[in-house]
């Protein structure tokens, strides 16, 4: 399954299931085939994010790992953080699943 998200103000962002589902629980949202993020949910979707890549980001850091070893959420979450900016500038929601 991929995650197809949509909205008014970006363009479509797609995922593949595990990393769709991995951002969506980092937001709070029920990882279903179907949902919808309101611009108020923004703000804290896209502080939730920053915060879990930082976390990895860390984490990486500690163990020893060196950037560009592989895709990591920072690489996969930037463009939904873009869209969710861009939407929240505009009063749109994103969705999925629709």
């Amino acid at each position: 399954m991929l995650y197809k998200f949509k909205s008014k103000d970006a363009g479509d962002v797609i995922m593949l299931e595990a990393n769709g589902r991995r951002i969506l629980e980092i937001i709070g949202k029920d990882a279903g085939p179907k949902g919808i993020i309101l611009p108020e949910q923004m703000p804290a979707a896209i502080a939730a994010l920053e915060a879990a890549i930082a976390l990895e980001q860390s984490g990486d850091e500690e163990a020893g790992h060196v950037p560009g070893d592989g895709l990591g959420l920072h690489q996969r979450a930037l463009p939904f953080i873009d869209m969710l900016r861009r939407n929240h500038k505009s009063s749109h929601e994103v969705v999925w699943g629709v």
